[in-house]
């Protein structure tokens, strides 16, 4: 067992720094093939437009760890929107009083995903794909199926830290990215998550009360979709019942690019980060060099099919007995 765990950390950080090479050469080659990719101003638009993704990714980081999976985050970002949208539009609300709201209706979603999965023993799978209509026809119901304006009150979050150029909103992911590295590594939460993700039953029979804890990734994973909701409405200073359409698989992309495993029992939630970083910058970087929305869908997707294949070649390598 010692040896096992003291292995463990240089295991993260050796894929955080794989996950890094990878960043810095699709840079190196974007930068070659677009003259204009390589500048501070490129690097600027990319980290404004993750905040949202990046702290759902953090929650789909939890679900998945558990074994689980949650196909609502999208949905559940475009309600959390809505009831934000509702409370400073018509209700006058600041943004302090109603981003509460808008993480409480994501984070009663999560917990609706989490306690019907587990008490009536539904794969999350298709419990979560029916809050997704869910969640987003109470969008379409909260707003009336119009865009809401929010204007100033909201906008200053997704506007520009003077002298850095990144926005509010991405030093707060990052802030929640840093936090949630530290729950799962740093935490019985975490430790639990990890054990339940590898075998449940192994979790059951030494005394683990597993079902508390996976309701808790996926309220965890609505709360951050509430949270999201109040980033991405930060960047149009307003908030579009359609926002999120989609969201959900580039989070799960993003959590397996960045070396979570699809079984469960293993993941970083730092790296999952870099995923959201190398998918961004795969995008920005497609669309300066010219490529056509069907050629930047299929580099994606072929990233995403090759990141799946190294997830399960990891995976049996773990499992054979020479690995240990």
């Amino acid at each position: 067992m010692p040896a096992a765990s003291s292995r463990r950390l240089p295991a993260t950080v050796i894929d955080s720094i794989g996950l890094l090479g990878v960043l810095v050469l699709l840079v190196i080659v974007f930068g070659l093939v677009s003259e204009n990719f390589f500048s501070a101003a490129s690097f600027q638009q990319i980290a404004n437009q993750i905040p949202a993704l990046a702290v759902i990714s953090v929650g789909m980081t939890f679900v998945i760890i558990a074994a689980g999976i949650d196909l609502s985050v999208g949905s559940v970002m475009a309600f959390g929107g809505a009831v934000l949208g509702v409370a400073m539009a018509d209700g006058s609300l600041s943004l302090f009083l109603a981003l509460p709201l808008a993480v409480l209706a994501g984070l009663l979603c999560g917990l609706a995903n989490g306690w019907i999965s587990v008490r009536f023993a539904v794969p999350s799978f298709i419990v979560t794909l029916g809050m997704m209509q869910v969640a987003r026809g109470l969008a379409y119901l909260g707003t009336d199926s119009q865009t809401k304006y929010i204007g100033r009150p909201v906008e200053w979050l997704g506007a520009p830290v003077p002298g850095l150029g990144v926005s509010w909103a991405f030093l707060f992911a990052v802030a929640i990215v840093l936090a949630g590295q530290f729950v799962l590594q740093r935490t019985v939460f975490g430790r639990y998550l990890r054990v339940i993700g590898a075998n449940e039953e192994a979790a059951i029979y030494s005394g683990i009360r597993t079902k508390p804890v996976k309701v808790a990734s996926f309220a965890i994973a609505g709360a951050l979709a509430g949270l999201g909701s109040a980033f991405d409405s930060a960047r149009l200073a307003s908030v579009d019942p359609n926002a999120g359409s989609g969201l959900e698989l580039s989070a799960i992309a993003a959590v397996v690019i960045g070396g979570t495993s699809l079984m469960g029992g293993r993941g970083s939630v730092v790296g999952s980060f870099f995923g959201v970083l190398i998918m961004a910058t795969l995008g920005a970087g497609l669309a300066q060099a010219g490529a056509s929305e069907p050629v930047k869908l299929l580099v994606t997707g072929l990233v995403i099919v090759i990141a799946v294949i190294v997830d399960a070649w990891r995976a049996g390598k773990l499992r054979s007995p020479s690995a240990s």
